[in-house]
C-alpha cells in the first residue's frame, strides 16, 4: 500500500491550521502530515508540535514553491499530496484524488469550479490560463493554478529544479508532467473561503501572473508562442511595403525591419525549442 505524505506550505496560518490539522489527522490517519513554516510570525510552529506533525521553518519567507519543494524533498511518502494551509481544501477530497493515480495516472489535480474562485478578477485569469494550457498541450486543463493535488513522489521530484520560488509552482508542475508525457487527471472540488488574508497582492503578483502566460508557452512548446509572433511580423513587413509601393513605388526601412524581426523572432522560437528539448531529456 502506498504511503501518504501531505505538505502544506503555511505562511502565518495559525488559524486555519488549528482546524485543519484535527481534520487531517481524522481523515488520513495512517499519512504523514509535514507543514512547511514560510517564515511565519505566529505559532504556527507551536500548533504542529501541539498536534504531532512536523514542521519545517524557515528564518525568513522564501516563497510558496521554496517550502513546496522544501517539503518534497524530506516527505517519506511514495504519494505527495499537495494542500494549501488556509482551510480552503477538503481534506475529505484526498481519497478521490488518490483514486485517480491507482487508474494510472501520475498526477491528480483538483479542479475548483467558478464559485471557488477569489473573486471575477482570479477566476477571469485563471480561465484564461486554462484555456491556453489547453491550446498549447492539446489537452483540457481543467484547472492550472489549484495548489491542491496528488503526484507520484518520484515523478514530482523529476522537476524540482524547474519550479520557481514564487506562487506559479502549479503551472509549472503541470506543463512539466504533459511535455513528459506523464498522465494527468483534474477531479472537481469545491474549495471553501479562505481563514484570514491572502498573500497574493493584486498590483504585485497580477504582473507575476501575466508572465504565466508566457512560462506556459516555453515550458511547454515555444515555437507555438515564437512562430504566430514571426508571421505577424512578416504580414506587417507585407503589408507596409504593399502601402508604401502603391504610394512611394519604393520598399521602406521599415519593411525590411519587419521582415528581419519576423526572421529572429523565428531563430529565438528554434533555439528556444532545441532547450526546452534537452530540459526535459533523461538520460536512459
Amino acid at each position: 500500500m502506498n504511503k501518504l505524505s501531505i505538505i502544506l506550505p503555511a505562511k502565518n496560518e495559525a488559524p486555519a491550521l488549528a482546524t485543519l490539522l484535527p481534520r487531517l489527522r481524522s481523515a488520513q490517519p495512517e499519512a504523514e502530515i509535514v507543514v512547511v513554516d514560510d517564515g511565519s510570525t505566529d505559532d504556527t510552529r507551536a500548533l504542529c508540535l501541539k498536534h504531532g506533525v512536523q514542521c519545517l521553518s524557515s528564518p525568513y519567507s522564501m516563497g510558496n514553491g521554496a517550502a513546496i519543494k522544501r517539503g518534497a524533498r524530506v516527505a517519506t511518502g511514495d504519494i505527495l499530496i499537495f494542500m494549501d494551509g488556509d482551510g480552503q481544501h477538503d481534506p475529505a477530497d484526498i481519497e478521490r484524488l488518490v483514486e485517480k493515480l491507482g487508474q494510472g495516472y501520475d498526477m491528480a489535480v483538483g479542479a475548483r469550479d467558478w464559485g471557488s474562485q477569489a473573486g471575477v478578477g482570479r477566476g477571469l485569469a485563471n480561465t484564461l490560463y486554462n484555456w491556453l494550457a489547453s491550446r498549447m498541450t492539446g489537452h483540457v486543463v481543467a484547472d492550472l493554478t489549484s495548489g491542491f493535488r496528488a503526484v507520484r513522489a518520484e515523478r514530482f521530484r523529476e522537476f524540482l529544479y524547474l519550479l520557481p520560488n514564487g506562487f506559479s509552482y502549479p503551472t509549472t508542475s503541470t506543463m512539466a508532467f504533459f511535455r513528459s508525457a506523464y498522465p494527468v487527471a483534474y477531479v472537481d472540488i469545491k474549495a471553501a473561503q479562505r481563514i484570514g488574508k491572502s498573500h497574493i497582492k493584486p498590483l504585485r503578483d497580477g504582473l507575476r501572473f501575466l508572465l504565466i502566460i508566457f512560462k506556459i508557452a516555453t515550458l511547454y512548446s515555444p515555437l507555438k508562442l515564437f512562430v504566430p509572433a514571426s508571421v505577424i511580423f512578416f504580414l506587417l513587413g507585407c503589408a507596409n511595403y504593399a502601402w508604401t509601393f502603391v504610394r512611394e513605388g519604393r520598399l521602406t526601412n521599415m519593411s525590411t525591419l519587419m521582415w528581419s524581426a519576423a526572421v529572429i523572432v523565428f531563430l529565438i522560437g528554434l533555439v528556444s525549442e532545441q532547450i526546452t528539448a534537452l530540459t526535459y531529456r533523461r538520460d536512459a
